[in-house]
């Protein structure tokens, strides 16, 4: 299945990609080489690469609150910026916790700088998204303290994501709670935030984030499906990735609540010492298949993008926006085998 990337996705990468270069240019040099290569600006070397930095659809999430405010989407650049920056701290500290060796066909920063300078990179992000919105008041100042509720909750998931590695008794709740923060409140944020920045109605702001909270939760749910059956040209990774790490995504812990043969026996082979061989890596997906952990993961997606969708019905707003709005929840919820 060919999955088309929204419209409003190139029209964030254009407005965006200037002012989060402007700002990753303040940073100290040693500093800035790291966040400059992690972003795509630069290689290794510091040298202008101009390959760009990830999808942009979190930007495109926040121009798009901007016009749904009826302000045009320059209005909001500064909180379109602010929330790339962040999500891209994130994925830079993820990176180190995960030992993800590759990101976007590329090394990861911490196996090229090291590991203290992807940390400092990292930290130099947050701190530079925060700078962004408190030099634009007033409005500029809610919407940081809006980002900074979004960071807190998303370093809670990150922590919850970590200790479920240490236990045995995950259950189907934890795992909608760690979503919840890791993911969705982040995106509630970029759903919003340019609302806020541009002084809209608190109501309208509330709604943006219910819908982006939902399809956060509805796209962490469809990335658990991808980490156990999405196609690696699509995921970038092996398939039965998940499955392979023995991470408790939701499919998994499904299926281990599941109370059923399968579960059991899914329970059994992880419980194995040693790497899994391709041949168990299989094994396992079938049965976590086998003990209804897919169906019930794709009934918890469909149930969060159908709530997405009904706060975007009912919050006011032009209907080309809400159409976009729409398109980009699809786009990020699509599931491609």
């Amino acid at each position: 299945m060919t999955v088309t990337m929204p419209a409003g996705v190139q029209v964030a990468r254009d407005l965006v990609g200037p002012a989060i270069e402007e700002a990753v240019n303040r940073l100290s040099a040693d500093v800035r080489i790291v966040a400059a290569y992690h972003l795509g600006l630069a290689d290794a070397d510091g040298r202008p690469t101009r390959s760009g930095s990830g999808k942009a659809l979190r930007p495109a999430l926040a121009l798009l609150s901007a016009r749904a405010a009826g302000s045009k989407p320059e209005a909001a650049v500064p909180a379109a910026a602010a929330v790339e920056l962040v999500h891209n701290f994130s994925l830079l500290h993820d990176d180190i916790m995960d030992g993800d060796t590759e990101r976007r066909h590329r090394p990861t920063a911490w196996t090229v700088f090291g590991i203290g300078g992807a940390i400092l990179a990292g930290d130099a992000l947050l701190v530079l998204a925060e700078d962004l919105l408190l030099e634009r008041p007033p409005y500029g100042i809610w919407a940081a303290r809006c980002l900074s509720a979004a960071v807190q909750r998303l370093i809670a998931g990150q922590g919850a994501d970590l200790a479920f590695e240490r236990r045995d008794d995950v259950q189907v709740a934890d795992c909608l709670d760690m979503a919840g923060d890791k993911t969705a409140a982040l995106m509630a944020c970029a759903c919003s935030i340019g609302a806020v920045h541009v002084g809209a109605p608190a109501t309208l702001a509330m709604g943006l984030a219910a819908f982006g909270a939902n399809a956060g939760l509805a796209f962490q749910m469809t990335d658990d499906l991808l980490g156990i059956w999405g196609a690696p040209e699509v995921t970038g990774k092996p398939v039965g990735s998940d499955v392979r790490a023995r991470k408790k995504s939701m499919p998994i812990v499904t299926a281990l609540a599941s109370g059923t043969e399968a579960g059991s026996a899914l329970a059994a082979l992880l419980a194995r010492p040693g790497e899994l061989t391709e041949d168990e890596v299989a094994r396992a997906a079938s049965l976590v298949e086998a003990a209804g952990g897919k169906e019930r993961t794709e009934a918890i997606a469909d149930s969060a993008l159908a709530s997405a969708f009904e706060s975007l019905e009912q919050a006011e707003m032009p209907d080309d926006v809400r159409a976009e709005f729409a398109a980009i929840a699809e786009f990020i919820t699509a599931r491609t085998w």
